[in-house]
Parts: structure tokens; sequence; C-alpha cells
């Protein structure tokens, strides 16, 4: 089948067909039950013909040891597919590891239908049969790089996929941050915090907090304010050239939230400064796939259709 290339590599499906030879396999570990589920994928995925590794802290905490397991940069070296089952959670962990690696992701729900996790569980081999064949649909997502300055040195780093949180401590009043983005100075505002979160993050804590949904395919990122004290303070969406500098100028217990996963204890002066990461994410989507019946399934815009 011709493939057929989309010119925007911020999220536009790209389809081209690519034979998949080596799968890796990364679980939800904690969940009850999984471990019949992640040995019943293998079986098919070798029956495919391909051959099959496990994340390591997958195999170690369920204990399957038919296969090799490999950390994520051997995933990355020597798989050309990853296949992860669990939910949005468990895929936005891998996802941070493995985007450096170019590794291409699909994502077996066991639950409700996430995000980003696309294909049911009891659907996989209908999903995932044609996709090994090349018959697929291709986006890439782009993911946060964050930092924590001190004293003119950077003390952390890290990448989320979602969001990176600056926020008060949990028994604290507000905080004051000052926003500036390139060289132009923004805002200072009071609030419980302030969020930066990419297009894929604008369904998660921004939404909830009052951001607007951003399409993956926009090429961008969001400032949303936590209970802003000032009403006037909005939500604003950032051209993907921006660098955001958020800097503690008052409150008590601040901290910085990647993917709410790292943390970082925060001082004042102390400066988080968020900008595109240098590496995308891969997603494999079965054929047919539409973020917007995404949007409508996880929603619930379809109440009231007849």
């Amino acid at each position: 089948m011709p493939g057929r290339v989309g010119g925007n590599p911020y999220g536009l499906m790209i389809r081209m067909p690519q034979r998949f030879h080596h799968a890796a396999i990364v679980g939800k570990y904690q969940a009850h039950g999984i471990r019949p589920v992640l040995e019943e994928i293998a079986q098919f995925l070798v029956g495919l013909g391909l051959e099959v590794s496990f994340d390591e802290t997958t195999a170690h905490s369920t204990g399957v040891t038919d296969y090799p397991a490999l950390a994520p940069a051997e995933m990355g070296r020597r798989c050309d597919l990853g296949v992860v089952v669990g939910g949005d959670g468990t895929m936005l962990g891998i996802a941070r590891e493995l985007a450096r690696h170019d590794l291409p992701l699909v994502g077996i729900n066991q639950g409700r239908l996430g995000f980003i996790t696309d294909v049911p569980v009891g659907h996989f081999r209908d999903a995932l049969a044609p996709m090994i064949a090349g018959d697929y649909e291709e986006e890439h997502r782009a993911m946060l790089a964050g930092e924590v300055w001190r004293d003119g040195e950077q003390i952390f780093d890290a990448l989320s996929m979602n969001e990176v949180v600056v926020s008060r401590g949990a028994t604290a009043s507000m905080v004051e941050l000052r926003v500036d983005i390139g060289d132009d100075f923004v805002a200072n505002l009071r609030a419980d915090g302030l969020i930066v979160a990419s297009p894929t993050g604008s369904t998660a804590y921004a939404l909830s907090a009052g951001g607007p949904i951003v399409h993956p395919g926009i090429a961008g990122m969001l400032l949303v304010p936590i209970a802003s004290h000032t009403l006037s303070n909005r939500p604003i969406v950032l051209p993907d050239a921006a660098e955001i500098r958020v800097q503690i100028v008052a409150g008590r217990d601040a901290s910085a939230n990647f993917d709410m996963q790292s943390l970082a204890s925060l001082l004042h002066g102390d400066q988080v400064r968020v900008r595109l990461a240098s590496h995308r994410v891969r997603f494999l989507h079965p054929r047919g796939w539409s973020y917007y019946a995404t949007l409508r399934r996880k929603l619930r815009w379809y109440e009231g259709v007849v």
C-alpha cells in the first residue's frame, strides 16, 4: 500500500508501510492479574513472526521469564516497536524514556479508553495484526523540557509529555510567581500555581484548571494559572519557539512537578524554565483512528444525541 506522509511534524498523521520485527512489551505491572494478558499479547506477536522482549521492570515485577528483559535504552536500540499495556499513566512514563530513541508506541488499554492508549485490550488481535504489517496511522507528539535554576546554576531537569506544574505546598498559602517568555516580562501573579502544558497535556491537569483543549497538531505550549487571585489572569497559548521562565517570588514549600512524577523543591529566587523538547513521541494507531472521536468518547460529547 503506498504511503502518505503528512507535512506537519507536530501531530499530523503519517501513513507509511513498515513491517516490524522486534516488539518490546511494557505493562502496568501493579495491575492485578496483568501477567496472563501480557503473555497472551506476547504469544500473539510471536505468532505473527516477531521477536518479543519485555521491559525489565515489567518482567521482574510480574515474574515473566520466557522473554528477554531489557532496560529502556536497550529497547530503544534493539526494538522497532513498543506495545504498552495499561493506561495513559503507563504510556506517559515509558514515552519519556523512549522518545529519544524514536521508537513508535502502540497503547493497549485495560480499562476505560485513554487519550493516548486507545486500543481496547479485548480487541488487541484485530488492531495489532494489520498494524504489524504496516497498516496504521502515525502521529508525533511534542514533549516539554523543564529545568530548575538556582543562583545561576541548573540543579534539576526532566522531560514531560503532559505538563510542568509550579505550585504551592499542601498546607501553604498562594505563591507569587514572575513569568517571563523569551526576553519579555509577562506577569507577576499570585495563585495556587501555574501549569505549562503541551498540546497533549491540554486534556489533563490544564483542562481541570480551566484551560482550552489544544489539538496535538498545534506547535505550541499552554500557560494556565491555577486558582489565580486575579481573575484577569487567563490561560494563553504560546508559540513553540518560546522559552517560559517562572521565578518564585514569594510563598512557602513551592515545588515543580514534571508529569506529576519528578518533583523538585523550590526556594525563593529559583527559576523553572520550560521549552519544547528536541525529541517527540511517536504514536501508532489503528487505521481510521480520530483525535476528535477520542475527545467525543472521553468527554462524553455524544450525550443528548439520539
